[in-house]
């Protein structure tokens, strides 16, 4: 591993402070990281799994929180890239496990090599990412390394839950909001908390945070979701109707289940066990249960309740107005993203 320091960050004046300032931090330091270098068959697909960009929004998440507590932000560095190493090894793993082809437009690790290489730069990433978090003072190293642990945990338990979903045939909507705040908000949720905690935080400025994160991440999910059935195929980069075709449990999904009359609901279900069928018609019919239930306004509805518990919380912190204000634009462009 390097072990050179990381780059000193100057206060800046206010009014130049935006989430641009905070991802050239990130990418900075994330580019004095080496992963390792022999054998090359486990280290470079670390290298190509990073390279492959992302939007980085939990490491700037982490950045931006330490923002509102101290000007210097060194200390959320190291971790930072933790939060965005770990994040990137559950993708690697969840593509093996989808059998996805692809990642960010580009041929997944285990495509581009194979299943058994990708576990195992898979597994070295994940000691990668405790390694950065290592890297935090010995006063609260023992607190943010139990943080770490428990999210990771129940990522993985998320991931599991979605697992069981593809054949578990009662799923409540409880039951999906459970397994997306496990395998994605608890994560937004951490990246939050540890910027927090690293950089003086109050117990309960950190856990308003966290909450911050997790209500933000279910809207996110929920967002996703959403543009999965009505957005433009276009912007959203990927095919409009996926889940339909894929028979996801989805929030749209479960909660058309529920309100369906019996002739709504042999709809919903009745492409789900034919092996020749039209995309297209599957597509068109669902989405047309979906209209008729108002299931658009439902989602869009709890939604805005999570992102409006969200900025709640945020309010809540003790921390000055305008630097919580750069963490309340974010969650806005998260929730206004077409793509």
């Amino acid at each position: 591993m390097n072990n050179l320091a990381a780059p000193s960050v100057l206060a800046q004046p206010e009014n130049s402070v935006d989430i641009s300032y905070f991802l050239q931090q990130f990418n900075q330091a994330l580019s004095t990281i080496s992963y390792g270098d022999n054998p090359k068959q486990l280290y470079d697909p670390i290298r190509y799994m990073m390279q492959l960009g992302g939007k980085r929004i939990r490491p700037v998440l982490t950045l931006m929180t330490g923002y509102l507590f101290k000007d210097e932000i060194d200390a959320c560095l190291k971790p930072a890239i933790g939060v965005e190493v770990f994040h990137n090894f559950t993708l690697l793993h969840d593509d093996i496990m989808d059998k996805a082809p692809l990642r960010r437009g580009q041929p997944t690790v285990h495509e581009k090599w194979n299943t058994n290489i990708a576990i195992l730069s898979g597994d070295v990433m994940l000691v990668r990412a405790y390694e950065m978090f290592l890297e935090v003072e010995a006063s609260k190293l023992t607190k943010v390394l139990r943080l770490f642990s428990t999210t990771a945990a129940q990522v993985c338990e998320g991931q599991q839950l979605d697992m069981n979903f593809e054949t578990q045939t009662e799923v409540t909507i409880e039951d999906y909001i459970r397994m997306i705040t496990l395998k994605t908000a608890v994560l937004l949720g951490f990246a939050l908390e540890v910027g927090a905690v690293l950089n003086g935080a109050s117990d309960n400025d950190a856990l308003l945070l966290k909450n911050f994160g997790i209500n933000v991440g279910l809207a996110f999910q929920l967002r996703d979701d959403l543009l999965d059935v009505y957005g433009d195929q276009e912007k959203f980069g990927k095919q409009v109707g996926g889940d339909i075709l894929a028979d996801k449990k989805t929030f749209l999904q479960l909660t058309a289940l529920t309100q369906a009359n019996p002739t709504q609901k042999q709809k919903l279900t009745r492409f789900k066990n034919q092996a020749i069928y039209s995309p297209k018609q599957k597509i068109e019919e669902v989405t047309a249960v979906y209209n008729q239930l108002n299931v658009r306004a439902q989602t869009e509805e709890r939604i805005n309740w999570y992102f409006e518990e969200a900025i709640r919380s945020l309010d809540a912190v003790n921390a000055p107005t305008e630097r919580k204000a750069l963490l309340r634009n974010l969650a806005l462009d998260l929730m206004e993203r077409q793509s």
